[in-house]
């Protein structure tokens, strides 16, 4: 079901094919360049060590890159192609087994960021699927505790917001995520953070505490005592300054669920923040679909080839920017909805509750290994592509435009 790229190559050039035919397909889609020579117009690459100094906006509405847990793939020459002021990844809590967080590679770097003047959100993952949950007075508890007074002492005071658990409810298993001990680890990590905040920094410290995010809210019967015991705990406890969701959805109207669920609960002093949100569910649909004919074509595709082959092809013989961005505009399932990351955001902060929302910034290697016809297509979310895109002439790798252009553009926001 693959193709042969390089036979394309030696009878005649992609770049030849798509201005005979794949070119017409793209114009009646719309073109997701990000300026007006179909080149992305972003500053040239800078060294990706250096921070420099940036100004980042209050928490208000605004928009983050999120590496996840990739913290050591920050890249400021990234950051500064699509203006981005804000840096949102997750931690290991087990990690901090290993020494100090301040001192190891990802960590440290996310706290360079913030001495430089970019606002951070850290996110503290505890994972305990394939274990019970720690309950109160428990060793297991005590190590809990232990982890996140390491991460607190390198972090309180210095990045913007600290997320008191990642995907708690992905995170724990099945058997203590359906009873009230689930609640009852998180609340308490959340006061004891609360705590340890009013001891060393007292009531002006930068660090704002929001509890971890609720998921898949979109699916029948993901309301339970439990997330309501989550927000009523979030609404009741004053020094917590909102909730965390991640939309990841199978259509843009059902984000809107999670914003109807949390909303209500929220305290007029509170915000929420979408420190994870995309249509990869919509993606994943999709990936059994053949490609667009007319790009198969242009690029020696064999017709019905799947979606998922040309990604797998792609992931073992980058393509060039423009290649990958004619592949993704020549799905109608795409095109149609290339404005999402500006649709999303307007929605978010219509609602005047926005802290932050943050959208993947690059690609995980593990994104597209191993890809196949059931694989969770995140490769398709990231602004920058470079498991499946050549390197660009600058030094950045190749990206997604679509997502560039919005994402550059949705920073000049201020509430």
């Amino acid at each position: 079901m693959g193709f042969d790229r390089g036979r394309q190559r030696g009878e005649t050039s992609r770049r030849q094919m798509l201005a005979l035919s794949g070119g017409a397909v793209l114009a009646a889609l719309g073109t997701a360049a990000c300026g007006p020579d179909g080149n992305d117009s972003s500053p040239a690459a800078s060294s990706s060590s250096s921070p420099g100094t940036v100004s980042a906006p209050p928490a208000s509405g605004v928009l983050a890159a999120n590496v996840n847990q990739a913290l050591e793939k920050i890249d400021y020459a990234e950051l500064q192609a699509v203006s981005g002021t804000w840096i949102r990844g997750f931690y290991l809590m087990s990690n901090a087994d290993q020494g100090n967080p301040a001192t190891q590679t990802g960590f440290a770097k996310l706290l360079q960021a913030a001495a430089h003047g970019y606002g951070t959100v850290l996110t503290t993952k505890f994972q305990y699927q394939n274990k019970p949950i720690p309950t109160p007075g428990s060793p297991a508890m005590k190590t809990a505790l232990a982890r996140l007074d390491k991460v607190l002492a390198a972090t309180m005071g210095k990045v913007d917001i600290l997320t008191i658990g990642n995907e708690p409810f992905f995170e724990t298993s099945k058997t203590d995520r359906e009873t009230p001990r689930i609640n009852t680890f998180y609340e308490a990590l959340a006061l004891h953070a609360a705590q340890y905040r009013q001891k060393h920094f007292g009531a002006n410290c930068k660090t704002k505490i929001y509890m971890g995010a609720l998921t898949a809210l979109y699916r029948p019967g993901a309301e339970t005592a439990q997330t309501r015991r989550w927000m009523t705990f979030t609404a009741h406890t004053p020094s917590i300054a909102g909730v965390d969701i991640h939309p990841h959805v199978p259509s843009p109207a059902a984000a809107k669920k999670y914003l109807d669920y949390v909303l209500p609960f929220l305290r007029s002093d509170q915000k929420f923040l979408a420190t994870e949100f995309s249509l990869v569910q919509l993606w994943k649909r999709h990936m059994g679909d053949a490609v667009n004919p007319a790009f198969a074509r242009s690029h020696g595709i064999a017709k019905g080839t799947p979606v998922w082959q040309v990604i797998k092809d792609a992931a073992q013989h980058p393509f060039d920017e423009q290649e990958w961005n004619d592949f993704l505009l020549s799905n109608t399932w795409y095109a149609d909805n290339k404005n999402f990351l500006t649709d999303q955001m307007e929605r978010f902060r219509s609602t005047g509750k926005l802290a932050v929302a943050a959208y993947g910034i690059t690609q995980a290697s593990a994104m597209p290994k191993d890809f196949g016809p059931n694989s969770t297509p995140w490769v398709l979310n990231s602004m920058f592509c470079p498991y499946v895109c050549k390197p660009e002439p600058s030094g950045l790798p190749g990206r997604n435009r679509t997502w560039c252009r919005q994402f550059r553009a949705l920073q000049h926001y201020r509430a």
